[in-house]
C-alpha cells in the first residue's frame, strides 16, 4: 500500500508516512460507490484518511436501476452492511451537494442520501476527482508504466488523470510544494481538434451526426465505435461477417473492435485502434501540457488496462509527445496506467475522511 507524504513524491512506502495536518488519524468505515454510465460499484472502505482498503465490493448494471438509492438498498440487502459515512464518485459534474449524471438519467443529492440511509455525512465528488484522490493509496503493483519520464521530478509536480471508458474523464492534482490537491474538470467535453486529412474527415463525419464534436466522441468506448463506423465509410468497406454477426447479436462494438484490432485479426479494426490510440495520446498530452504534469500522467478508465500492448506501441506516445516545441517537456512526464479498478472507491473514502 502506498500513501502521499508531505514533502515527498506522490507514491512512497506506507512505512514512512507522516500524517499531514487536517487529516484524520483514526480509522473510519465508509460506504463508497463509483457511479458510472455502464456500471456502478459499491463497497465498504476502511480508511484513516491516508491509507484505504475496500471490502465487500459489488458491481451493478446502472441502467437496470432507477436511482442510486435503489442500488444502495440492494447492496445492503445482499451484504447486511451499513456505515455511518457515505462517499460517492459520480460520472458527471458535482455542484455543491448535488449531481446530475452525464450518461444516466439520475439526480444524486447528498442530503437526500443522508435522510434515506441515516448517514452522519455524505460526500459527493466527480469520479475522476475520486481517482485522483485514490492514486496515493496505490502500490507499484497497481500501476503499469508506459513511459518512465524524468525520475528526478516524478511525483513532485502537478499531475493529471485521463480516463477513457464509457466517457472521457479528466482530473488534476495541484502540487503546492508539499503535497497534492485533487480537483475535478470536465475537459473531456472540450472541442475535438483534428490534425490531418483523415481526422478532418472524421470530424466532418461526426458533425453530421452530433453537431458539436467533443474529445469524448473519439476517445472513449463510444469513440472506438464512432471511429470504426467512420473508417468503414472512409474506405467504402464492409465489416467481415463474423464481426457483423458479433455486433448484431448484441455484443459491445467497442470491445469487439478493440480485441480484433489488438489481435490484428481485422485490418480495419486494427486501423481503428491505431487511430484511437494516437488520439488518446494527443488528448492525454493536451491535458498534461495544460497542467504542466511533470508529477505524472495517470491513465484510468476501463480501456487502458485492457489494451496495454496497444498503448505501448508507437501511436499513443507519438500522439502524446507531438507538441511541437514542447516535445522535450512532454518527454519528461511519466505516464502510467492505473490497474486497480477500485481506485475511485479508495479515493472517495480518502476524500470524505479528510473533510
Amino acid at each position: 500500500m502506498m500513501v502521499d507524504v508531505p514533502g515527498s513524491p506522490l507514491l512512497l512506502p506506507m512505512a514512512v508516512r507522516l500524517p499531514p495536518s487536517g487529516e484524520m488519524e483514526t480509522e473510519m468505515r465508509v460506504l463508497v460507490g463509483d457511479i458510472g454510465g455502464t456500471k456502478t460499484a459499491v463497497g465498504v472502505a476502511e480508511t484513516d484518511g491516508l491509507a484505504a482498503e475496500v471490502k465487500e465490493t459489488r458491481r451493478y448494471a446502472s441502467v437496470s436501476f432507477e436511482s442510486l438509492e435503489e442500488i444502495l438498498s440492494r447492496f445492503q440487502e445482499e451484504t447486511g452492511l451499513s456505515c455511518r459515512f457515505g462517499a460517492f464518485a459520480v460520472a458527471g459534474p458535482v455542484q455543491g451537494r448535488r449531481s446530475e449524471t452525464t450518461n444516466l438519467p439520475w439526480r444524486i443529492d447528498a442530503d437526500a442520501l443522508v435522510q434515506a440511509f441515516g448517514f452522519a455525512e455524505v460526500g459527493l465528488l466527480n469520479d475522476l476527482e475520486a481517482v485522483a484522490w485514490g492514486i496515493a493509496a496505490l502500490g507499484s503493483e497497481d500501476l503499469a508504466e508506459i513511459h518512465g519520464g524524468d525520475g528526478d521530478v516524478a511525483g513532485k509536480g502537478n499531475a493529471c488523470v485521463v480516463a477513457a471508458g464509457t466517457g472521457l474523464g479528466q482530473a488534476g492534482l495541484y502540487w503546492d510544494g508539499v503535497r497534492h490537491h485533487a480537483f475535478a474538470t470536465e475537459g473531456g467535453h472540450a472541442d475535438f481538434a483534428p490534425a490531418d486529412e483523415r481526422e478532418f474527415a472524421l470530424l466532418r463525419h461526426l458533425q453530421r451526426r452530433f453537431g458539436r464534436v467533443s474529445w469524448e466522441r473519439v476517445v472513449s468506448g463510444q469513440g472506438i465505435a464512432n471511429i470504426h463506423e467512420f473508417l468503414l465509410a472512409w474506405h467504402q468497406a464492409e465489416p467481415p461477417d463474423w464481426l457483423r454477426q458479433a455486433i448484431e447479436q448484441g455484443g459491445d462494438r467497442a470491445a469487439i473492435v478493440a480485441e480484433a484490432g489488438a489481435q490484428r485479426r481485422c485490418p480495419l479494426c486494427a486501423e481503428t485502434m491505431d487511430v484511437f490510440m494516437r488520439l488518446y495520446g494527443r488528448e492525454a498530452g493536451n491535458t498534461a501540457l495544460k497542467l504542466m504534469a511533470l508529477g505524472g500522467v495517470f491513465l484510468g478508465g476501463g480501456i487502458a488496462p485492457k489494451n496495454l500492448s496497444l498503448l505501448r506501441r508507437a501511436g499513443f506516445l507519438e500522439g502524446f509527445f507531438d507538441k511541437g516545441r514542447m516535445e522535450p517537456l512532454m518527454r519528461r512526464m511519466p505516464v502510467r496506467v492505473i490497474l486497480n479498478p477500485h481506485t475511485p472507491l479508495l479515493g472517495a473514502a480518502r476524500f470524505v475522511a479528510s473533510r
